[in-house]
Parts: C-alpha cells; sequence; structure tokens
C-alpha cells in the first residue's frame, strides 16, 4: 500500500564520534607493534626468553591484581565497620588511593606485550598513578561541566548538590524559564 509520501534513499545516520572511528584503529596498531617487537626479543634472543618475559609478566600481574583487590576489600571493610560503630570515616586516607590503577597495572602486565608490560610497570609507580588520577578527575569534571541536561552527566550534577555545611541535600532541580509559563507536564513530588 503506498501512501504517497517518498520514502527517504537513505536514512539520517547520526555521526560516529572520534572515539569511535579510532579506536579500532588503535587497537590494531597496539597489536601489530606488540607482535613486531616480541618477534624482533625473539630473534635477538631466544623464543624461551620470550616466553619466560610473557610468563613473568603473567604472574607478577596476578599477584599484583590479587593484593590491590585486598587493600580494596580491607578499606570496604573498615569503612563498614566504622559506618555501623557510629563513627564517621575519613576522607581519603593517602595511601588508599590507587587500588584501580593498581589494578589495571596488574592486568596490562598480565596481557602478553612489551609494550602493555611497560605500561602496566608505569602504573604501579605511585607518583604516575597521583598524575594519572588527577588528569581523570579533571577530564571528568570538564565532562560534567559541558553534561546536557537529562543525561547522565545532568544526574550526577545533581547528586554532587552540598549545602553551605556540607549535608547533602536531596532533591531535584526546576529551572523557571522566562515567557515559559506553566509546564505541560507536572511533576508528583518527591517523598522518602
Amino acid at each position: 500500500m503506498t501512501t504517497g509520501a517518498q520514502t527517504p534513499s537513505h536514512p539520517a545516520r547520526p555521526r560516529r564520534s572520534r572515539l569511535r572511528t579510532f579506536l579500532p584503529l588503535g587497537i590494531a596498531a597496539w597489536l601489530v607493534l606488540e607482535i613486531w617487537l616480541l618477534t624482533l626479543v625473539a630473534g635477538a634472543s631466544s623464543g624461551l626468553v620470550v616466553f619466560l618475559v610473557l610468563l613473568a609478566g603473567l604472574v607478577l600481574g596476578s599477584v599484583v591484581i590479587k593484593r590491590a583487590g585486598r587493600r580494596a576489600f580491607r578499606k570496604l571493610s573498615e569503612t563498614l565497620q566504622q559506618q555501623q560503630s557510629g563513627v564517621m570515616p575519613a576522607a581519603a586516607r593517602p595511601n588508599s588511593e590507587g587500588n584501580g590503577l593498581m589494578m589495571l597495572g596488574g592486568l596490562l602486565l598480565m596481557i602478553p606485550g612489551l609494550i602493555s608490560d611497560a605500561v602496566g610497570l608505569l602504573l604501579l609507580l605511585p607518583p604516575v598513578q597521583k598524575a594519572v588520577s588527577r588528569s581523570a578527575e579533571r577530564t571528568f569534571e570538564r565532562k560534567l561541566r559541558k553534561a546536557d541536561p537529562g543525561t547522565l552527566g545532568g544526574a550526577f550534577q545533581q547528586a554532587r548538590m552540598y549545602r553551605p555545611d556540607g549535608k547533602v541535600v536531596q532533591g531535584e532541580v526546576i529551572r523557571d524559564e522566562p515567557g515559559g509559563g506553566a509546564t505541560e507536564q507536572q511533576r508528583p513530588p518527591l517523598t522518602h
């Protein structure tokens, strides 16, 4: 059945982000470089040396992940015990940062390859962990500031509203648009 309306020859697709475009190319280049370096090392020494390097990375990575997981679990259980006893937990201990980056470093050590091993070893160093965490925090804050209302970033922005005395205010932000009049959708009041 035809309605007389012409169907479009090609529907408009949303534009791909740069990350989705270049990430597969970056991963392919990284894999080719890893294989090339492993064959270079195997040619300079022997296949046994390459096998031992890969095995050492696997063992060291699993030890690092296990240690970081234990530290994170210990911190979580200490925080829960403090909350149950009524004591407010400390904001952050200086040596408790970086468990996630330590786990990432251990994972990179476990992945076969020399570049991933080098990056994994770098992530185990505390100054590098602090620099990466500060950079990630700044990037996350910048993304939250750019977030449109109604997106996940808007929800994070809403959840971070504090009163001057430091207490979190539960609620919803309603903006009065100039000349907007009454809104078409009325939201129910917030209840507990």
